[in-house]
């Protein structure tokens, strides 16, 4: 069989579709093309020049910016020279970066701008092996230094040695190192080769539908995260379609405006803003319009599940749910950009029932996929098919993947896209990979139709002075749904009960608080006496549907939301327990008197 990975396919689409827009980014504040055939050309400029610089096949390329187009080049590149783009999340402190880039030994690094540069220039006595910087944008005065535009022409010179490398390109070269979060320590680097690659890329094409090169998404999730290389890097290699580049987060909804995707991933915090924003539109909405709304709404949700399960509901339910796509539903989603969505997704955290269930009132249906970067983004995927999704579970298992559950609850995979290991860690490897399978961390359970639901994760688990083990993923969930609450932390292990940290929300609090006479401010919102009521009054809700065990003592708020600039998220948005619990622990003890 002729070889058919990811680099193969991008040459093949500048030959094929070379006029085609591949990436649109900002220019001088415009929106520009880069062709397929602009992409592959600047790349083998990019992994000219890594060959000049004596990058050796099998090195890492270290990448630290934003969504940018040059961050998909360099990648890209780093393939064509055979060596290994390794992305550095550009919020990370000095010390951080420099423990990716050292520990993954680059010998090239390209920053984004002088900040980041920086970061690296302040630790450069911990990076022996790094010999060139990068920089996306300005410049330094630095010898060592190059502009992005420099080095790519530099490499012309090497194209010759860019066909060699690319000629002895296998599948089990190693195509990517993704440094996890580091939740609980110091982070890992996974190692995927081209294989993996190929195999996610090319599989998530096939559940994607009728996916062609008139198709685009949005690029603005961490690009070192798999979950964003798979839907803006592997994607549109495999098949085709145009990224659009999204730097800021702050920016999401112009440019959601602007590129108008087919396919969008969001991770859950972002699919909650969304709901928060909407809410506050139909909040607006009075007269005939709210009345649209509200009967519209209705509609969503009477007939959200068969659309999910079943496909379009037929007769009077199905005409009701097409006058209210036509009066209410294109509008709205429409507000967000999302008028010509047909994939929407959330990954790379649980997401709450109550959010899948306010979009599916709102005419969008969000498909939830299950992985890691282990196994190079999915385990299980809700398929955009009728009997291929179910609401409330993570999906059936990826094509071509096998999916188990331990004796213990632990989810088991085995596939082509499961990891070679962690980079230099042997110890974590053995203790990730037993037999073949890939030990995932995470308690779960498949349905009778063979759906997999998420419990919690293995190492998160609760065990109270008791004995009991509580998931506190499942009672989290619920906490956040609070209206004016944002994130919840269930705290409790070998204590006497449970108690949560709850953040008040930026948007939802203040919108609430005016709603109801509050303050509106977080801060003395989470002081307010009114507030804590409505709070303690939705708990006990909560509590309601709790086993006695599981239930919610008492609670804390914080009058701010978690961070990234914090340290308490990671930058896929994942709560880091362990520094909320050094960070609160004055707070925590304060729930527990007779402790």
């Amino acid at each position: 069989m002729s070889r058919d990975l990811l680099p193969d396919r991008v040459a093949a689409h500048a030959r094929v579709r070379g006029s085609q827009p591949a990436i649109y980014h900002r220019v001088g504040g415009a929106w520009t093309a880069i062709t397929w055939a602009g992409y592959a050309e600047q790349a083998r400029g990019f992994a000219g020049a890594l060959i000049g610089a004596g990058c050796e096949a099998g090195g890492a390329v270290a990448i630290m910016a934003g969504n940018h187009a040059e961050w998909l080049i360099a990648a890209v590149g780093a393939w064509f020279a055979r060596c290994v783009p390794t992305g550095v999340y550009p919020t990370l402190t000095a010390e951080q970066a420099a423990y990716v880039v050292h520990h993954c030994e680059a010998r090239v690094a390209v920053v984004e701008g002088p900040t980041e540069y920086a970061r690296l220039a302040e630790q450069r006595e911990h990076l022996p092996y790094l010999q060139r910087i990068v920089l996306m944008t300005g410049a330094v005065d630095d010898p060592s230094t190059v502009a992005f535009a420099d080095f790519v022409a530099e490499g012309q010179a090497h194209q010759a040695a860019v066909d060699a490398r690319l000629a002895d390109l296998a599948p089990d070269d190693l195509a990517s190192l993704i440094y996890t979060s580091g939740t609980t320590g110091p982070p890992k680097g996974v190692m995927l080769d081209h294989g993996n690659l190929a195999f996610v890329g090319q599989g998530a094409v096939s559940l994607m539908p009728d996916v062609s090169d008139r198709d685009r998404t949005v690029s603005y999730l961490p690009l070192s995260h798999i979950a964003e290389q798979a839907f803006s890097l592997l994607g549109p290699c495999a098949a085709g379609y145009s990224v659009w580049m999204c730097p800021r987060i702050e920016d999401l909804k112009e440019v959601l405006l602007a590129a108008r995707p087919t396919f969008f991933l969001a991770v859950p915090r972002v699919w909650e803003k969304f709901k928060n924003a909407l809410e506050a539109r139909l909040a607006a909405a009075t007269g005939v319009k709210g009345a649209i709304a509200g009967w519209a709404m209705k509609v969503g949700a009477e007939t959200g599940t068969h659309l999910v399960e079943r496909g379009e509901p037929t007769g009077l339910a199905g005409l009701k749910l097409r006058v209210a796509r036509a009066l209410f539903q294109q509008k709205l989603a429409g507000a967000l950009g999302l008028d010509q969505l047909r994939l929407a997704v959330s990954g790379a955290a649980p997401i709450g029932k109550d959010v899948l269930d306010f979009f599916l009132a709102c005419g969008v249906v969000i498909h939830e996929v299950y992985g890691q970067s282990e196994d190079t983004g999915p385990t299980t995927f809700n398929q955009p098919w009728p009997g291929k999704r179910r609401v409330g579970t993570v999906g059936l298992p990826f094509p071509g993947v096998e999916v188990k559950i331990a004796s213990d609850g632990e989810i088991l995979v085995r596939g082509p896209n499961v990891f070679r290991g962690y980079f230099k860690n042997p110890e974590a490897t053995a203790e990730a990979l037993v037999d073949g399978w890939l030990h995932s961390g995470d308690i779960g359970a498949f349905d009778e139709q063979g759906f997999l639901r998420i419990t919690d994760r293995k190492k998160d688990l609760i065990i109270t002075a008791g004995g009991k083990n509580v998931a506190p993923q499942n009672i989290e969930k619920r906490l956040k749904g609070i209206a004016g609450v944002s994130q919840a932390v269930v705290i409790g292990d070998r204590r006497k009960y449970l108690v949560a940290l709850l953040t008040v929300d930026a948007e939802g609090g203040p919108a609430l608080a005016k709603e109801r006479g509050w303050p509106t401010d977080p801060l003395a919102l989470a002081t307010h006496t009114g507030f804590r009521a409505h709070v303690e009054a939705e708990i006990g809700r909560a509590n309601g549907e709790l086993a006695r065990y599981e239930t919610i003592k008492d609670f804390h708020l914080i009058g701010r939301d978690f961070s990234i600039e914090g340290g308490e998220l990671t930058p896929t948005q994942k709560v880091k327990r362990r520094v909320v619990n050094e960070r609160f622990a004055a707070e925590i003890e304060a729930l527990y008197p007779e402790s």
